[in-house]
């Protein structure tokens, strides 16, 4: 999900491929200059990530968006499909006012409505944990609230709708890209459908980005190559990616990293051509569930 960057799935066809091979070269580029470190991963549908010199799934991390990438951790599937930017980019966390800005994603995709998320928020308790109850067990990851107030909101808000009840995680990378996509509600996971598309039909600016790393048990968000184009989708990193600090950190996983493992070790159903693909082992999201003390 070509460059490998964390993108959802929509347009994933004239402009993922004319776009993901665009930003796979430009990434690829940047990467060989600043030292060929960590190879970069990109998302589905979205970003170019480069990983380690391959241009693989470029748009992988997008998350919501006519295929977000799956920006840091999961290697984006190429579906880095060009989302246009939101018409009104969201505005960052205001900490004066204790609000967040979430806008109506305009960049066309399936939308699983569930309404806006409140916009007045409090970053205290500092931590909060939210629990994926899943058909291979419990992940467990432990959210930060004071860095990704918005974010960690939001995460909140579709939990409580049930808005990732069902849903299958649908990119799987590799050594390379070590890390597995989901929070696509539409997504069917089987190697033969475009997932990566489906998002809350709202995106919000990208916080905790300062000095961000991707490294084994992070949970960060998929998003488009646009800034602000953060939605539903994220990725949970089992390895190390040397991702560009694009998408927001907004966690770190405390228990499940061997279910990541297992699933990884088991492969994907189809390579997508960057090293990605829909999980053999499948990931269905039973339950989502946030506590933290008040």
């Amino acid at each position: 999900m070509g460059g490998k960057a964390v993108a959802t799935g929509k347009d994933r066809q004239k402009q993922l491929a004319r776009e993901h091979h665009e930003r796979q070269m430009q990434r690829r580029i940047e990467r060989e200059q600043k030292a060929k470190r960590t190879a970069i991963i990109g998302s589905t549908v979205g970003v170019v990530i480069v990983v380690g010199g391959i241009v693989a799934a470029v748009a992988l991390l997008g998350g919501g968006n006519p295929q977000t990438e799956a920006a840091a951790s999961p290697t984006a599937s190429a579906q880095e499909s060009a989302t246009a930017a939101p018409a009104a980019a969201p505005k960052p966390y205001d900490a004066k006012t204790g609000t967040c800005d979430y806008v109506k994603d305009t960049a066309g995709g399936q939308i699983k409505d569930v309404g806006l998320p409140p916009k007045e928020v409090k970053t205290t308790p500092a931590k909060k944990t939210m629990t994926f109850k899943t058909n291979q067990g419990d992940i467990v990851v432990e959210l930060d609230n004071a860095k990704a107030p918005c974010t960690t909101n939001s995460l909140v808000h579709l939990a409580q709708k049930k808005y990732y009840d069902g849903s299958k995680c649908h990119r799987l990378g590799s050594e390379k890209f070590p890390m597995l996509q989901c929070g696509d509600p539409t997504a069917k996971a089987d190697g033969k459908s475009q997932d990566g598309s489906g998002g809350p039909g709202y995106v919000m600016a990208e916080e905790n980005l300062q000095g961000a790393t991707y490294k084994r048990g992070v949970m960060a968000m998929a998003k488009t190559s646009a800034p602000g184009s953060t939605g539903s989708q994220f990725f949970l990193v089992y390895g190390d990616i040397g991702l560009t600090p694009d998408y927001t950190p907004v966690g770190t996983i405390t228990k499940g990293l061997d279910i990541l493992d297992k699933v990884n070790k088991a492969g994907v159903i189809a390579d997508m051509g960057d090293g990605t693909g829909a999980p053999k082992q499948t990931v269905e999201i039973k339950d989502v569930t946030i506590a933290g003390k008040s």
